[in-house]
């Protein structure tokens, strides 16, 4: 264990984010020793080590009573990411109009650049916003298109985002095409679908980098060679996958990248980031009219009016958590605690399991159901019984639909306990 005074020399000789953040010497100190100690190791091997894991637990303050299994929606932050929250909310509140925006604001600065770095982009392209629908929206309402444009997209994307394009086929006359396909599908097949529907009208393809119902990864760099081999426009919805499994924007080139950092940085509720491809910034409409000499500037996209800066600048601290324990470890360890329930319920012939095992095509969430049961059922049952929550699934009309369950998305703090309980339950509930 590093005493304190060695922490805080490693701490003074640290560049960028790591002298950025004012570290919690409780828990991040016992996170950054074990991940430095498990050197070496591949991550297959570190998901499988439970001291390591409690080290990453312990960094968390939780309510214990009930099993969080709907991490896919919003995750509790790390103490360390909590309490900068909570420290820079007091900064601000001593005098908002010189802390916030003369003390605080201008860091955010940091924080564009550490994000733009971890996701493998230029700092001029990354905008931070408050949530994964607040920068599709920006890129979904700011893009031209005129009556009979077309825009491909999915029948499961996210509800918001179909409702944002059904919004402008009502204002505009712009025409939504949404592609079905199975579940799990397969990688080519899905390219083959959004090839076969691409018309002399699509002008925009929107699409999941994985999908918040099952869990299933897109072959994203795939559909955007095909899209921009066309001159068509891309919106990769990335809600789910930033800090989730490893990957960098240059992997794909896309045109629009949204994602939420609440989800699996495990930053503020209320912190997002998005992408914009350079040569796009000055053509796309912000969602509130900036000042001119924005016009090719990626803050334009950030002119929402007053705002806390506290939400933010936390991001640094969750930076630097996310770097401690390994964006690849982090993804194996994930992987592992769906296999652990998945691979053990499939051999149960009323379970469903509606998620690909494949590391290649799935990470944490994953959609189970039970034959003859309803999702809503089945969560409600869990929650009843044993205080586990998670997500009721339903894909197509309710007396008929393609499928349904609950959406399972243990994370880094879920123990191998709670996910045996669950296993438990999902067994007596397909026994009565």
């Amino acid at each position: 264990m590093l005493s304190r005074r060695q922490f805080l020399h490693r701490s003074t000789q640290a560049t960028g984010l790591a002298a950025l953040a004012s570290y919690n010497l409780a828990a991040l100190p016992r996170v950054l020793e074990a991940s430095a100690s498990q050197a070496g190791r591949s991550p297959l091997d570190v998901a499988r080590d439970e001291d390591f894991w409690r080290e990453v637990q312990a960094g968390f303050t939780l309510d214990r009573t009930i099993i969080n299994l709907n991490n896919g929606g919003v995750c509790p932050s790390p103490r360390v990411v909590h309490e900068a929250l909570k420290r820079y909310l007091d900064i601000s509140n001593q005098s908002p109009v010189y802390h916030m925006w003369q003390v605080l604001e201008p860091n955010m600065e940091s924080v564009r650049r550490e994000l733009a770095r971890d996701i493998g982009a230029d700092p001029a392209t990354i905008a931070i916003t408050r949530n994964a629908s607040e920068s599709l929206q920006t890129a979904q309402l700011g893009i031209d298109l005129k009556p009979g444009d077309e825009v491909l997209t999915t029948n499961q994307d996210y509800g918001r985002m179909l409702q944002t394009w059904e919004q402008r086929v009502a204002r505009e006359g712009i025409k939504l095409a949404k592609i079905p396909f199975p579940v799990p599908p397969s990688q080519a097949d899905l390219v083959q679908r959004f090839e076969r529907a691409i018309t002399p009208a699509t002008k925009v393809i929107h699409f999941c980098h994985i999908t918040n119902l099952t869990g299933h990864i897109f072959p994203a760099r795939e559909i955007c060679d095909l899209a921009r081999k066309r001159g068509i426009l891309t919106i990769v919805d990335g809600a789910h996958a930033y800090a989730h499994f490893p990957f960098r924007i240059t992997d794909f080139d896309c045109d629009y990248y949204g994602s939420s950092l609440h989800k699996w940085l495990l930053a503020p509720i209320g912190t997002g980031l998005l992408y914009v491809r350079p040569d796009r910034i000055e053509k796309t409409w912000a969602l509130q009219p900036p000042a001119g000499s924005l016009n090719n500037n990626i803050r334009k996209f950030e002119e929402i009016g007053t705002h806390p800066a506290a939400n933010h600048n936390a991001i640094a601290e969750a930076l630097v958590f996310h770097r401690g324990i390994g964006i690849e470890r982090k993804a194996a360890r994930l992987r592992y605690l769906k296999a652990r329930w998945a691979e053990r319920l499939i051999t149960n012939p009323r379970i469903q399991l509606h998620t690909s095992l494949d590391p290649a095509h799935s990470c944490a969430i994953g959609t189970v159901g039970i034959a003859g049961m309803k999702p809503g059922d089945i969560a409600s049952k869990l929650w009843a019984d044993h205080r586990i929550i998670a997500t009721p699934i339903t894909v197509g009309p309710a007396d008929n639909p393609e499928y349904a369950g609950i959406r399972v998305t243990p994370n880094v703090y879920t123990t191998l306990d709670e996910v045996d309980t669950f296993i438990g339950a999902m067994e007596k509930l397909a026994r009565t």
